[in-house]
This record gives C-alpha cells, sequence and structure tokens, in this order.
C-alpha cells in the first residue's frame, strides 16, 4: 500500500533494484562522482544518510544533476527532518525505526516513507498506519533470515528491504525470501575506494557485489 500523494510507490521504489547502497557522504565533494560511479553500476535507487553535516547538501546536489537517478534519505528520524529532505529534493525517505508522529508526517507528506521495524509489534503499528513496505533493521541482529521467514506466515501482505549486518557473504539469503523485495548495505561501496576516489573500484564492486 501507498499513499495517493506520493510521488514514487514505495513498490516501485523497491523494484529498482535488488542492493540499495546506503551511502554516507562527509566530503560533498565525494557526492556526485560517487553517485555517477553507482549509475555506472545501473544502480539507480541512492539512499543518502542523514548521518553527516552536508547530507541535505548533497541531497539537493545529487536530485538535481542526475535525472536518471531516484534520490532519497536514509536515517530520518522525525518530522522535522522528513520536511527537511523533502524540500531538499529527495523522492523518499527511509527511518531507521517509527514513532506515531513520523508515522503521521509520512501519511501526510509528498514522498514515500519507508518506516523501520524490528520487532512485530512495530510491525503492527507501521500496519495499522497504512503502512505496508517497511525497512527491517537491524537485520541480523533482529533475528535475520529466521525471522523474516517467521514473519511471512502471519503477515504475507508486508514486504522488506532489511538493512544492518548484510554483506556480499549473506544478501542472497535475504533476497530469496519471498517477502523480501531488496536489501540494504554500504559493502557496495568500498571505504578504501572513496578514500583514494577509485570511482571505477566503486562501480566495479556495485556492478558485482
Amino acid at each position: 500500500m501507498s499513499f495517493p500523494q506520493w510521488r514514487i510507490a514505495p513498490a516501485e521504489l523497491f523494484a529498482l533494484g535488488p542492493v540499495v547502497p546506503v551511502i554516507v557522504i562527509d566530503d560533498l565533494a565525494d557526492a556526485l562522482p560517487m553517485a555517477q560511479a553507482l549509475l555506472a553500476a545501473n544502480v539507480r535507487l541512492l539512499e543518502v544518510t542523514l548521518r553527516t553535516p552536508v547530507a541535505l547538501e548533497a541531497i539537493a546536489l545529487l536530485s538535481d544533476a542526475l535525472p536518471d537517478a531516484v534520490v532519497g534519505a536514509g536515517t530520518v528520524t522525525t518530522p522535522e527532518q522528513l520536511a527537511q529532505v523533502q524540500a531538499a529534493g529527495a523522492q523518499f525517505a527511509i527511518s531507521p525505526g517509527i514513532t506515531e508522529p513520523l508515522l503521521a508526517a509520512g501519511a501526510a507528506g509528498d514522498i514515500a516513507l519507508i518506516p523501520g521495524v524490528a520487532t512485530i509489534s512495530e510491525l503492527m503499528l507501521a500496519r495499522s498506519h497504512g503502512y505496508t513496505h517497511l525497512k527491517f533493521f537491524p537485520a541480523e541482529a533482529a533475528g535475520g533470515v529466521r525471522m523474516l521467514q517467521a514473519i511471512a506466515g502471519p503477515f504475507p501482505d508486508i514486504t522488506f528491504c532489511p538493512t544492518g549486518g548484510i554483506h556480499a557473504g549473506n544478501y542472497r539469503d535475504y533476497l530469496a525470501l519471498p517477502n523480501v523485495a531488496c536489501v540494504g548495505g554500504s559493502w557496495i561501496l568500498p571505504r578504501a575506494a572513496i578514500a583514494a576516489k577509485d570511482w571505477a573500484a566503486v562501480t566495479a564492486a556495485a556492478t558485482n557485489p
């Protein structure tokens, strides 16, 4: 389910690719070449996390410069942040958790909100507000593949993007689950490659995750 005013439905977002890069931008100068390196690997869905002081600037820059990319924000935890990322040009927002005010703001906003859950009770709260596409975080610490398998029975209408502890060695296990459409992770953005400004290495990592 999505809300009618959202520009892009969550199902469309989740279908854009199997791996959503969790992007942390410390240096604004890295934003564009990093994103272009991901686009070269056919990774179009870009989640820029609000973990650094330049995150909002990076979202605005990428949203303006890369019409082929679908740029959104991660680590959105308050209604105020949701408003800020929407104003910056984000096309979606992802939260690590849920609060009643954030769920209400997402339902009233113009961009898709993907709330984060780690428990059945949180899932039920999100669903009661109309959300059926959720982030499962922190995936490995919260039960991983076995937890998602258990959830699938009583909640067949919920689709997940697990994030947290997912890497090249286990992401296919998650993608094999019927209630998982994509996964989020940072392993396709090697820190050493970014530090060296080796954007070809980023493209290679994202092409063969």
